[in-house]
């Protein structure tokens, strides 16, 4: 009987904590109770320091703003932002005329109404076939 309670206020618990970072959630995206805001404009993600890492968003609706914490991935690429998602293809053949490879990405999100391209091309440079190798004679063992 001890061990039903405990389930049973354990349930209780975990429902309260879901539904306080619910709510959480809906203040930061809607301007919290008591706003009148129903469509906020978000900024770009500007990291404290450097390119990348944890920094602030700034928003605004009508005469109100707010600032939330959002952090900016380390290998996220300047062409099209960080709150643009996308779907990419495979990588392509490479080309040996420029020595790259390249590959298509479809918009699949964008994050605070961020203005994103519809399709981007992505390049890199094609990695050279003696390092595949090197790779190879690496992964065996020391005699």
């Amino acid at each position: 009987m001890q061990h039903r309670g405990f389930l049973l206020l354990t349930f209780l618990a975990l429902l309260a904590l879901t539904s306080a970072v619910a709510k959480k959630k809906d203040k930061v995206k809607k301007g919290g109770p008591g706003s009148e805001c129903a469509e906020w404009a978000w900024g770009p993600c500007t990291p404290s320091s450097k390119d990348c890492g944890v920094g602030f968003r700034e928003g605004t609706c009508g005469a109100q703003t707010q600032r939330i914490r959002c952090r900016v991935p380390c290998n996220w690429k300047k062409e099209f932002g960080a709150d643009c998602k996308y779907k990419f293809e495979n990588w392509g053949a490479c080309d040996g005329g420029t020595g790259t490879k390249v590959r298509q990405g479809t918009l699949k999100k964008a994050r605070y109404n961020a203005q994103c391209q519809e399709t981007i091309r992505v390049t890199k440079p094609c990695t050279p076939k003696t390092k595949a190798k090197a790779k190879a004679k690496k992964g065996k063992g020391k005699d």
